[in-house]
Order: structure tokens, then C-alpha cells, then sequence
């Protein structure tokens, strides 16, 4: 299989004639191609989801050229083998109502969704992918890509995939909305195959959203993805970056929030939280916390000489895997992490303007995953007290499917071994036609 896949010019196919290779080496003038599409205007879930996608594939003994599409201007700021590039959009941003705008430019909505839209179609027609995967979005932000998912259905040579997390939100609410954006006739339409990068023993999505059955026949659940993964493909300067931070011997509590952009109560209530002898605490801010949220946080660390307040670690993983402990929103990133390192957690979820969050913790935490708080009841006395207490570390691997990064490598194996078939095929007919 990986032989076919690796180089398919140089397949020897057996009783082909001369003139059949020559049309089959000349019909792959280029290595296989795969991009990666996430909206990217709230936090850094999506990028670091397709981002962790293109390294698995990327430094697979298949060839490909993978080009990540996002809407993060640092979006290739982190560890890429080669034969993977970025494409960065016009920012926007989402506000904790669920509002969409521009994030930088003085550019309307319909203005900035007008140029991402373009630019994404344009890099299309030119890249001319053999998979397109999209994260969770199915017409892309604002339907910004409705004008390239039309492109690539009339031409009909790509393999478009939606790629969705284990929960999106509250049932009533996916109901709602993805009635009112037309989702499931956009997956119709659109999608050869939707992926859902989670467990249905966990959470089963068709069933607690009730999709049509056309619907459930594009559905794959390939499981969560393990991100133990992203300690292969570490670089050298993150890892000093790592290094350089000079932890102690003591037990570490980590506090994660995110992008940061709404984690200012549970870092700021981690900062006053009186913390174990025997352990430090870090808090990882993320790059889109407010600055006077950060400084302030800087402030009330520089009181203690067991806390530190760092905004950005190119790869955050390596401190989740020296965690004692985690304290976190429940991203579901974030939450693959806790799952994948097998830690012992405190989830308190975001539940606006998404209740996402709360929906993936409370189901964790009937299985005696993680432990969950409401954030209403967060409190720096609470986590004290949770600190203090004794849990056992999570058995995560005999309940949980982590399998999803390997699944989709043999998915994507599938579909192109499936292309490269199609074509030869089309080749044994021309030759027949001459």
C-alpha cells in the first residue's frame, strides 16, 4: 500500500503495455495533494487540530504536498516537515456572543468574508487538491466557502471531507443552527465523508443531534486524536524554550486556558489559589489574552516564588506531559491532551457562547475521566481543596478510542490508492480508444 502511494510513477503494473506507463507517469506530474481548511476566529483549537493532521500525514512515508488554510497569522509558527506550507486569511474574530468581524483590518464583515472567500477559491483552483478536509464548519465561516466547495463538486476531482470535534454544542442548539445554516444539505451536497474526531461510546453525535440518514452515511467516528503524537515532531528551539524554564523538582500544576481570549477568571482565580508545599504552579495565558489581563497576572506572580505566568510556548504539550495536575477549559484539544497524557484534571468549561465544553466535561466526568466544575462555582478555595486531595491517575486508554490520527492515515490511504485506480482505469480506456 505505501509503495503505491509513495510514488505511483514508478508502479509496475502487471501485463500494462509501454504506452499505458508513459500515460500514467505523465498523468502524476505532481505528488499527491491535501489542504487543510479551519476558520480559525476564536482561539487556536482549529489550527492546532489540522496543524497536528498535516504533521501526521506530512512525515508519513506517503508523499504528499499538504497546504494548511487558517485563519491565524502565525499558523506555520510551529514544527513542519517538509512538503507542508500555510496559507494565513484576512483575520476575523468571534466575540464571547458569537459575533463575527474583522480582527485587524477596518474591513466590514461582508467586505473581509468577500476576500477570504476569494482567496481561498483562487488558491484552490490552483493547487488543485486530491483531499480537501474542512474543520467543523461545513460552508466555512459565514459561508465563505460555499463558492469553492461549488468549484470543486462541479470539477470533480477532489475528495472533500468534513472533519467535526466529538461535541458541538448542546443538542437544542445544534438543532438550531445547523437547520438555520443549511449543514446537513451542505454535507449532501458537498462531502464525500464526514470524519468525527471522537468515540461514540463517549459521545454519540448523530444520535444526540438526530442527523438525517444521508447524513449518517458519509459519518465515520475514527476516534479522538492522541496527542502524544506532537512529541514526535518537536523541534530543537522548542525544546530549549522548554528547557529554559528552569522547573524545579517540585510537583507542577498547570493552568491552561486556551487562546486565552476569555481565560481571564480561571487564571486569575489560579493565581490567588493558595498551592501545595510540595508543588509550583505556570500559567500559560495563550496569545489572545487581553494585555491588562496578563499584566495583572504578571503582578500577582511576581508576589510568590511558586507561580509563573508564561503567554506563549510554541508547544504547550511538553508542559502538559510534566503535569502533576491540569486546570483547564475544556477545549477539545485541550481535552484530548488530558486524555492522551492520562492526567489528573480539573475541567471548568467555557459555556459561552458555545456550551460545547460543558457538554464534552460533564460526560468525561460520569466516567471518571476528569473532574468538572462549573465555572460559577470556581472559586480559589475550591481549588485548593482540590489540589489537596487525593485522586488516582485516569485509566483513560481502556475506555477511550485514541486511534483517530492513525485512522485517518489509512483513510487517506484508501482514498488515494481509490483515485489512483479510478485513473488507471481512465488510462486502460484511452489506450483501448487508440
Amino acid at each position: 500500500m505505501k509503495n503505491l502511494l509513495t510514488n505511483p510513477r514508478k508502479i509496475e503494473l502487471l501485463g500494462a503495455e509501454e504506452k499505458l506507463i508513459q500515460l500514467i507517469s505523465s498523468s502524476r506530474n505532481h505528488q499527491w495533494r491535501i489542504a487543510l481548511y479551519s476558520h480559525d476566529t476564536m482561539g487556536l483549537g482549529h489550527k492546532r487540530r489540522n496543524l497536528l493532521i498535516a504533521q501526521t500525514l506530512g512525515y508519513s512515508p506517503l508523499e504528499t504536498d499538504i497546504l494548511i488554510i487558517s485563519g491565524i497569522q502565525d499558523s506555520c509558527n510551529f514544527p513542519i516537515p517538509s512538503g507542508v506550507d500555510c496559507l494565513s486569511l484576512p483575520a476575523l474574530s468571534k466575540n464571547i456572543n458569537g459575533e463575527y468581524k474583522a480582527r485587524r483590518l477596518s474591513l466590514s464583515l461582508q467586505e473581509i468574508i468577500k476576500l477570504r472567500s476569494q482567496i481561498i477559491l483562487t488558491t484552490m483552483k490552483n493547487f488543485q487538491p486530491d483531499i480537501f478536509i474542512v474543520d467543523n464548519v461545513p460552508r466555512g465561516a459565514v459561508r465563505e466557502l460555499e463558492p469553492t466547495l461549488n468549484y470543486l463538486r462541479h470539477q470533480g476531482k477532489t475528495h472533500c471531507i468534513l472533519g467535526l470535534r466529538d461535541v458541538l454544542d448542546e443538542p437544542v442548539s445544534v438543532k438550531r443552527d445547523w437547520k438555520r445554516m443549511e449543514n446537513e444539505k451542505a454535507i449532501q451536497t458537498y462531502y464525500d465523508a464526514v470524519w468525527v474526531y471522537g468515540d461514540p461510546r463517549i459521545y454519540d453525535l448523530a444520535k444526540e443531534y438526530n442527523f438525517h440518514s444521508e447524513t449518517i452515511k458519509k459519518l465515520h467516528y475514527i476516534g479522538y486524536l492522541d496527542q502524544r503524537k506532537r512529541l514526535k515532531f518537536i523541534d530543537s528551539e522548542s525544546i530549549q524554550a522548554f528547557k529554559s524554564l528552569n522547573l524545579s523538582e517540585k510537583k507542577l500544576a498547570l493552568c491552561l486556558v486556551g487562546g486565552g481570549q476569555d481565560g481571564a477568571n480561571l487564571a486569575e482565580t489560579f493565581a490567588h489559589t493558595q498551592l501545595p508545599l510540595d508543588m509550583n504552579g505556570i500559567i500559560l495565558t495563550g496569545p489572545f489574552m487581553p494585555r491588562e489581563v496578563q499584566q495583572k497576572l504578571q503582578k500577582l506572580a511576581a508576589k510568590r516564588d511558586n507561580l509563573q505566568v508564561l503567554k506563549y510556548l510554541s508547544e504547550p504539550t511538553l508542559l502538559v506531559n510534566r503535569a502533576e495536575r491540569v486546570i483547564a477549559m475544556g477545549g477539545y484539544n485541550t481535552t484530548c491532551e488530558l486524555l492522551s497524557f492520562q492526567k489528573k484534571s480539573l475541567i471548568i468549561p467555557r459555556i459561552k457562547p458555545r456550551k460545547e465544553q460543558f457538554v464534552r466535561a460533564e460526560r468525561l466526568q460520569s466516567l471518571g475521566l476528569v473532574d468538572m466544575l462549573h465555572p460559577q462555582n470556581f472559586t480559589s478555595e475550591t481549588l485548593t481543596n482540590w489540589l489537596n486531595t487525593e485522586t488516582k491517575k485516569p485509566q483513560v486508554r481502556n475506555f477511550v478510542n485514541l486511534n483517530g490520527l492513525n485512522h485517518i492515515s489509512q483513510l487517506i490511504d484508501e482514498i488515494l490508492i481509490d483515485k489512483y485506480s479510478t485513473n488507471k482505469n481512465q488510462l486502460f480506456q484511452k489506450v483501448k480508444m487508440q
